[in-house]
């Protein structure tokens, strides 16, 4: 058994979640927990709501509400969408909290002590109209190095260089479209330059384990070529202040939301422990070097989690070039795999809010359900290539693969069941279609499993629906509803019993992918209680004497009764009614009406 960490990327505070961001930080980390649970890990699933920075300060001021108002809204929306959505996470926090503070400053102020924080005068980006400070990806223009017209102020999209705002041709305002003013400013860098030696090494030695994606390792080795120092504070005042001396009292000095957020993995393992009355708890996942963490994002986020947030670690460690010493946690592990899909576009086009091209997550959970988007994402999502959502291919494998697939395959079996026995029957003696259909649903746990170790969901989830494939075939071949008279009485109870020995064992498969689903089937046949632990929303207070009187939700749970990842015997005589449909088949006008939605202004 291993503690695992599942970091999963903190959604920014700004609006509700579409279905583009839930392809890379909903569904796939929460697979791989819940198998990793199922598989008799120690399994520690943190993140949270990113509250600070510019573009919250810009929304909130547009809105006529204060950034704090603004958050507030946002993190419940959110919170309660991820839940909804079944994602399992002992705690889904917020950036905001006393706790994240400390946190963060505590990794800031021992950075700093070692050497790897250090004072600059950079040109900062102002707009003309308000003088207020713009952030860095509010600014557009012309990358320098591969001419792409779209590129933000502190990296390209299209090549994945970092960039300066100052770097960009022809620069404008994302906000208004003016072109912005460049001022000089004081701020503090990490000294990239002399973590660089031990950032690449970090990574040559992932690179030779084989396990993280080609394009995230490859990405990442290729930025550690031209390391420079990096801003880490910013001329605002929504965010956390600078634990320096001399920059503390400034009212418009905070540190950058990027720096803050990635500490929020460690701030919000640290809040899970002291929330669990077992305030060193986290440090099993996080001082242990046997201990396995996993981070997961879309590719956009691959900078700040294979360069950004490990030299943090490596600096607070003082294990760079200046040396230096551990601050009070410790030294951290660095994350053991960086999991980064690609981009999910809809409809052949990028997901933008902005522009009104969007799927929002919780219409989509309003109109049908969890199960349906969670399998599309498993089978179609952009784990390894950019893929696209079409309401068409929706509906088709709602449609062929759910309903008429495994939906089907349950939904026969117990009413075959009911109508002949009404209860689970005994078998007689197995013939070879039996052991052989059997065998193939026991070799699908390891099949299958091997795959979710190493976070492929779509093959995984591609071999557990060749399975359910398999056992609707033993259903052609055995033909059940033909077996009728006394004389065939024993056969039929062989075939169902076996039958349903195969939907027990498929549905504990299928659980990582469908754990709704999951329950819903455990009911159909037979069993009793939750089979699979869902995520509940709790209001609770801030832990501190700063926010003490706060209440905020989280997401949390009890995940202590999650089923084994093995075959378990059906309990013979357990009674068996007549199920009702496991999955709903769509209707395929609703491809229309769901794309007359997207004409809509």
């Amino acid at each position: 058994m291993s503690k695992i960490l599942s970091a999963v990327a903190w959604p920014y505070a700004n609006g509700p979640r579409h279905l583009g961001h839930v392809a890379g930080i909903g569904v796939p980390p929460d697979v791989f927990s819940r198998y990793s649970r199922m598989a008799g890990h120690d399994v520690l699933v943190v993140s949270g709501s990113d509250e600070h920075g510019t573009p919250i300060l810009v929304q909130a001021e547009r809105e006529g509400v204060t950034p704090q108002e603004f958050v507030d809204r946002n993190h419940e929306v959110i919170a309660r969408e991820l839940a909804d959505l079944g994602c399992s996470y002992d705690l889904y926090t917020r950036t905001t909290t006393a706790n994240h503070y400390a946190v963060v400053q505590e990794l800031f102020t021992q950075v700093h002590a070692n050497g790897y924080m250090v004072e600059q005068t950079q040109l900062g980006a102002i707009s003309p109209s308000t003088g207020r400070t713009l952030p860095d990806r509010y600014i557009e223009g012309t990358c320098p190095v591969c001419g792409y017209g779209e590129a933000r102020g502190d990296q390209c999209d299209n090549c994945g260089n970092q960039l300066e705002p100052t770097d960009l041709i022809d620069p404008k305002s994302r906000i208004n479209g003016e072109t912005p003013k460049f001022v000089e400013t004081q701020h503090f860098f990490l000294d990239l330059p002399a973590l660089a030696e031990a950032l690449e090494g970090y990574l040559r030695g992932r690179e030779a384990t084989g396990t993280w994606r080609p394009n995230v390792i490859k990405f990442s080795l290729n930025i550690v070529e031209e390391l420079r120092p990096r801003a880490m504070t910013r001329d605002l005042d929504w965010g956390i202040p600078v634990p320096i001396d001399g920059w503390r009292e400034l009212p418009t000095k905070r540190l950058y939301v990027w720096f803050d957020a990635v500490i929020g993995y460690l701030s919000a393992s640290i809040e899970w422990a002291r929330r669990l009355g077992e305030p060193d708890r986290w440090r099993e996942w996080w001082n242990d070097p046997e201990a396995l963490s996993y981070y997961f994002m879309g590719k956009d986020n691959i900078t700040f989690h294979a360069q950004i947030w490990p030299a943090e670690l490596l600096a607070y460690a003082g294990r760079g070039a200046k040396g230096g010493q551990p601050g009070k946690y410790g030294e951290l592990n660095l994350p053991t795999e960086v999991v980064s899909s690609e981009y999910l576009t809809m409809e052949g086009k990028q997901f933008s809010s902005s522009r009104g091209h969007v799927i929002h997550l919780r219409d989509v959970l309003d109109r049908y359900g969890p199960d349906p988007i969670r399998y599309f994402i498993c089978a179609a999502g952009p784990e390894n290539q950019d893929s696209n959502f079409t309401w068409a291919e929706f509906v088709q494998r709602n449609n062929s693969e759910l309903v008429a697939g495994w939906g089907n395959l349950v939904n026969r079996t117990g009413a075959m069941i009911a109508k002949s026995f009404g209860e689970i029957p005994a078998p007689s003696e197995l013939e070879p279609v039996d052991e052989a259909v059997r065998d193939a649903t026991l070799r699908a746990f390891d099949t299958v499993g091997d795959l979710l170790a190493r976070q492929r969901i779509k093959a995984a989830v591609g071999e557990a629906m060749r399975a359910v494939g398999d056992v609707n075939k033993y259903v052609t071949d055995t033909e059940p509803f033909k077996l009728k008279g006394d004389d065939q009485r024993d056969r039929l109870a062989t075939v169902l019993h076996t039958l349903i020995q195969c939907v027990s064992d498929l549905n504990t498969i299928l659980a990582p992918f469908l754990p709704h689903a999951a329950n819903r089937v455990h009911a159909f046949i037979g069993g009793q209680g939750e089979f699979v632990p869902m995520p509940v929303v709790e209001d609770v207070h801030g832990l501190d004497e700063a926010d003490k009187d706060r209440t905020y939700p989280i997401i949390t749970g009890d995940y202590s009764a999650t089923p084994s990842w093995e075959s378990r015997p059906v309990a013979v005589g357990a009674p068996i009614a007549k199920p009702t449909g496991v999955f709903v088949k769509l209707d395929e006008s609703i491809v229309e009406e769901e794309l007359a939605r997207l004409e809509q202004p």
